[in-house]
């Protein structure tokens, strides 16, 4: 029997201010909107987020522990509705039942409950943390975990239970899969403590599996792996020294370790089924891709750059908007540094996705602290090499996601939306800013009737689609 003690919420940084988690779950209409709402808007911004219903067994390791919860506005004809529902997995409707939690985190592996606590079904089994992402697609709507099975969302953002694609991907895909305008494709990838330890699949536009979960080439120890890219021929893996420790986290120690010795390795993974290409680096780690294309016979990827896996190491640097750009002829890679500032959540309009993008929408932290609690904005011309940064007063900001204007391919013709947390009162809002000058500040901001934890990541969903 799991014998950890709860944390102290009020003191851990990640469970209180502007991360405290909610409980709540509520269903308001008619939000009130200060400055003008653009009538053109239409549709459903979703974020997911660790949000621990009970307080935690033993540790709290942020990003990674913590029940997801769904925090949704939706905008019609200009009036304005607000969702949140927890997504309840098994193991959270158990810890309901027994009105505290009964799972430890990341740090507890292998201290499970016990059949006479959860039963012989739950026994020893580990939780289900489908707390990172949201996305929607072959018309369903799926919460993310970090490699492991989604969890199917009804359209009230209610749980249906956990999706395995009709069995055909049952150990899961990844919280930060990728979808192909071009083909409707959504591509995946998965990394597991069994051999195979990496896989990559496709699922149709249809959510009908197309390519089975297929062993990546030369992945011989289990490895972190927290998000990927796509280009038009190319799956993008970036394969960091941040290794699996099953036998240390057994002991008591940590779960992962670092071992940069070992080099970064770039997989370029022919979408045809062709060999992988490898390409090798110095160390680095990153969270967060923004895109990948194709561009003179090199595939270039945007993405936000770490000396070591921030939030989880000790001594990370701050991360930077880094391009890689990898020659799949002669096997030679360059890394360059495209904006140094303390950032993260590179985001670009996902309709540019696997092709050149003009604009990388970041979080960035100004004053002292944690990259996971930024307070300013940020937009990346990668034509020019211009950051453009709009700092707000006093408040926490979370991801960006860029809502296009319906019926117009230009980028500059749509809108940035991010969820923002006052630090003085905890009052929560929705922002709009516009495309085609998003350093000028909202146009908008939807007054929300609970205070939203910053969290992690969501996705905009049109009404036409």
């Amino acid at each position: 029997m799991n014998t950890a003690t709860p944390v102290e919420t009020r003191t851990d940084p990640h469970l209180s201010g502007v991360f405290a988690p909610v409980v709540d779950e509520v269903d308001v209409p008619d939000l009130p909107v200060e400055g003008g709402l653009p009538e053109e808007i239409d549709g459903d911004y979703v974020r997911n987020g660790p949000n621990p219903r009970f307080a935690p067994l033993g540790a709290y390791v942020y990003p990674l522990d913590g029940d997801g919860m769904l925090h949704r506005v939706q905008i019609r004809d200009g009036r304005v509705r607000y969702t949140n529902r927890f997504v309840r997995t098994p193991a959270l409707v158990a810890e309901e039942a027994a009105g505290r939690a009964l799972w430890p985190g990341i740090t507890g592996f292998g201290q499970g409950p016990g059949a006479d606590v959860v039963g012989p079904g739950l026994a020893h089994t580990p939780k289900d943390l489908p707390d990172i992402n949201v996305v929607r697609h072959g018309g369903r709507l799926l919460a993310l975990a970090e490699s492991a099975n989604p969890f199917l969302i009804s359209a009230e953002l209610e749980t249906l239970g956990r999706e395995t694609f009709c069995g055909t991907l049952p150990a899961g895909i990844t919280a930060h899969p990728k979808v192909d305008p071009r083909t409707g494709e959504m591509v995946a990838f998965c990394y597991g403590l069994d051999e195979p330890h990496l896989t990559w699949s496709v699922i149709g536009p249809d959510g009908v599996i197309t390519r089975a979960a297929t062993p990546v080439e030369e992945v011989d120890r289990p490895v972190m792996i927290h998000d990927m890219a796509l280009t038009e021929h190319f799956v993008v893996l970036v394969l960091a020294p941040f290794f699996f420790d099953v036998a240390g986290a057994l002991q008591g120690g940590s779960p992962l370790s670092w071992e940069p010795d070992r080099g970064t390795r770039i997989a370029l993974i022919p979408r045809d089924g062709g060999p992988v290409r490898w390409f090798h680096q110095e160390a680095f780690w990153l969270w967060h891709t923004a895109n990948a294309h194709e561009r003179d016979g090199r595939v270039v990827l945007d993405y936000v750059q770490w000396t070591l896996p921030g939030g989880l190491v000790r001594g990370a640097s701050t991360g930077s908007l880094s391009r890689l750009e990898l020659d799949p002829a002669t096997g030679h890679s360059t890394r360059t540094v495209l904006a140094d500032r303390n950032m993260e959540f590179p985001r670009i309009d996902d309709r540019a996705l696997t092709a050149s993008h003009e604009v990388v929408a970041v979080s960035l932290r100004t004053a002292s602290g944690s990259v996971n609690d930024p307070d300013t904005l940020g937009w990346f011309d990668t034509r020019t090499g211009n950051l453009a940064v709009w700092q707000s007063s006093g408040l926490a900001l979370g991801e960006q996601v860029f809502v296009p204007r319906p019926g117009d391919p230009d980028p500059g013709h749509g809108w940035w939306v991010t969820y923002a947390t006052d630090r003085a009162d905890l009052t929560s809002s929705l922002l709009v800013l516009p495309a085609a000058d998003p350093a000028a500040g909202p146009v908008a901001r939807v007054h929300l009737p609970q205070r939203i934890p910053l969290g992690l990541h969501g996705s905009w969903l049109p009404t036409s689609e």
